[in-house]
C-alpha cells in the first residue's frame, strides 16, 4: 500500500539539486519551476487553448491537498509554453524555487468533497474530468462549466456533473479513462475494478440528470477528516456497467487497452497484474500472480504498441510485460524486460506519446526517468559515454524535484514536454514543486542528424576556442 505521508530521507538532496540546476542549461531546452501553495498528488493535461510564433496556451489540472484550514481543491490552471529552441539557455535555470512561475496562473477553482487524489481527463473531450477522492464515488466534472469558486473556510462544495457509483470501499487512486469510447474505469480498497459509460452524459447538452444514462436518485460524498468538515455533496448518480472481482488486496492503478473499451487491466498490493475482457464476463482473462515482488502501484498500456504493459512497484523497479506471453507456467510474472534504476518505490508510469519505445517513471526517490527499451541491449549509446554505470535503457534523469515524485504527464500537444509534481514542502516552504519541462532534442533525436547538426556549428566553435587561446 503506498503512503501518501510519508517522506524519504535523502541525505545528498541538496548536492544533487545543485548539480542538477548547475546544468539546466545543458540538459533542458526549457523548465519552469513553480511552488505550490499545497501539496498536489495529480496533475494532467486539458486542451490547447491557442497557438502563437513562440508560445502556445494550455490547460493544466491540478489537485490541492490542504490541512483544513481551507476547503480542497482541483485547480484549473492556464500555461503558457514556450516552443522548442524558443527559450534562452542562460535563463531557463535562473529561477526562485520559492517563487511561483509566470507561467502558471489559476483560471478557475472548483471546491472538491475531499483530497483530490487522482485526475484523469476524458480523450473524447478533455474539459471532462474524473477525480478520486477518500470516498467509494467517482465524481465527474465539467471543468469549463463549473463556476469559479473562492477557496475559504466554511466554502460549500462545488457540486459535481455526475457520481459514479459502484464500489463498496474508497477508490482513492486507480483511475483510467478510456481512448476510444466514453467509459470510465476505477480500482478501489474493496478489491475490485468497476466500469461505467458517461456517454449520456457528456453528449447531453443540458442538465446531465435528465439524461438516460442517469438514474434519478443522488449519491453523498463525504469530505474527509483532512477537509474540516462533513459536508455532503449532491448529484445524479450512474451505476457500473460492470463489477470485476479477481484482486486479494487494493487495487492501486488501473489502465484501458489502447484500441478496445472492453479490454483494460488493473494492479494492487497483491502484486498481481490482472487483464480483464468485459465481453466474456467479469472474472479475470489472465492473472499474473507474481508481477513483481512487493505491492504494485502503477500501469500503463503502450498507445502505439497494444502488447507492451508496463508496471511500477514498492521493489523500485518498472517491469515490461507482452500480454502474449505473461506467465511462467506457474503463473509467475515474466517481463520480457526489468529496468531497475530507481531506489525507492516506483508511484507512477507512463509511455510517451510521441515515440513508441519511450516511457516515463517517477518515484519516492525523486527522479523521474526516462527510458528507451530500444536502447537496451546496445552496447554504446550518446548518454551512456558521460554515465558508464546508468542502468541499460535509461537516456536521461530529471533530478529537478527534491523529494517524491507522486505523479507525471506527457504533453500529447505539445512533444517530449512533461509536467511533474512533487510533495516537498518540507524542503521548499511551500505544499510542493509542480514543473513543466522539455530536455534537449540533442538527447533524443538519432544521433546521425545530431552529428550532422553539429558539423555545422563545427568551423564557429574552433574560431571561438581559437580566439580566447
Amino acid at each position: 500500500m503506498r503512503e501518501r505521508s510519508s517522506r524519504g530521507s535523502q541525505p545528498s538532496v541538496d548536492e544533487r539539486y545543485s548539480q542538477w540546476k548547475s546544468l539546466v542549461p545543458v540538459l533542458y531546452d526549457w523548465l519552469a519551476n513553480h511552488n505550490l501553495v499545497w501539496p498536489s498528488l495529480s496533475c494532467r493535461w486539458g486542451p490547447q487553448l491557442e497557438q502563437a510564433t513562440y508560445k502556445s496556451r494550455q490547460r493544466l489540472y491540478l489537485s490541492e491537498q490542504t490541512d483544513g484550514t481551507v476547503p480542497n481543491t482541483l485547480v484549473i490552471a492556464n500555461c503558457e509554453i514556450v516552443k522548442p529552441r524558443v527559450a534562452a539557455a542562460e535563463h531557463i535555470s535562473q529561477f526562485n524555487e520559492e517563487a511561483r512561475s509566470p507561467f502558471v496562473k489559476k483560471f478557475k477553482t472548483i471546491i472538491h468533497p475531499g483530497e483530490v487524489n487522482r485526475i484523469r481527463e476524458l480523450p473524447q473531450n478533455s474539459k471532462i474530468v474524473a477525480t478520486h477522492t477518500d470516498s467509494p464515488d467517482v465524481l465527474i466534472w465539467d471543468v469549463e462549466a463549473q463556476p469559479n469558486r473562492h477557496a475559504v473556510l466554511g466554502a460549500t462544495d462545488s457540486r459535481p456533473d455526475l457520481i459514479l457509483t459502484g464500489h463498496q470501499e474508497n477508490a482513492e487512486f486507480a483511475l483510467a479513462m478510456c481512448p476510444t469510447e466514453p467509459y470510465v474505469l476505477s480500482g478501489g480498497k474493496d478489491k475490485s475494478v468497476v466500469l461505467w459509460s458517461i456517454q449520456d452524459h457528456i453528449t447531453s447538452s443540458t442538465d446531465p440528470s435528465k439524461s438516460p444514462g442517469a438514474s434519478s436518485g443522488s449519491s453523498s460524498v463525504k469530505q474527509s477528516p483532512k477537509g474540516g468538515n462533513d459536508k455532503v455533496s449532491d448529484g445524479p448518480t450512474v451505476g457500473p456497467r460492470g463489477v470485476f472481482q479477481g484482486h486479494e488486496d487494493t487495487v492501486e492503478d488501473v489502465q484501458f487497452c489502447p484500441t478496445s473499451p472492453q479490454e483494460f487491466c488493473s494492479v494492487g498490493d497483491d502484486s498481481c497484474l490482472i487483464l480483464w475482457d468485459a465481453r466474456v464476463g467479469s472474472s479475470p482473462i489472465t492473472k499474473v500472480e507474481k508481477a513483481h515482488n512487493a505491492d504494485l502501484h502503477c500501469v500503463d498500456w503502450n498507445p502505439h504498441d497494444n502488447n507492451l504493459i508496463l508496471t511500477g512497484s514498492a521493489d523500485s523497479s518498472v517491469h515490461m510485460f507482452d500480454r502474449r506471453k505473461l506467465t511462467t507456467d506457474d503463473g509467475v510474472g515474466s517481463p520480457i524486460y526489468k529496468f531497475e534504476g530507481h531506489k525507492a518505490a516506483v508511484l507512477c508510469v507512463q509511455w510517451s506519446p510521441d515515440k513508441a519505445s519511450v516511457f516515463g517513471s517517477a518515484a519516492e526517490d525523486g527522479f523521474l526517468n526516462v527510458w528507451d527499451h530500444e536502447k537496451v541491449g546496445k552496447k554504446k549509446d550518446r548518454i551512456g559515454n558521460r554515465m558508464p554505470n546508468s542502468p541499460p535503457g535509461l537516456f536521461f534523469q530529471h533530478a529537478g524535484h527534491r523529494d517524491k515524485v507522486v505523479d507525471f504527464h506527457w504533453n500529447a500537444s505539445d512533444p517530449w514536454t512533461i509536467v511533474s509534481v512533487s510533495d516537498d514542502c518540507e524542503r521548499t516552504g511551500g505544499g510542493g514543486t509542480l514543473q513543466i519541462w522539455r530536455m534537449s532534442d540533442l538527447i533524443y533525436r538519432p544521433e546521425e542528424e545530431v552529428l550532422e547538426e553539429l558539423e555545422k556549428f563545427k568551423s564557429h566553435i574552433q574560431t571561438c576556442v581559437s580566439s580566447k587561446s
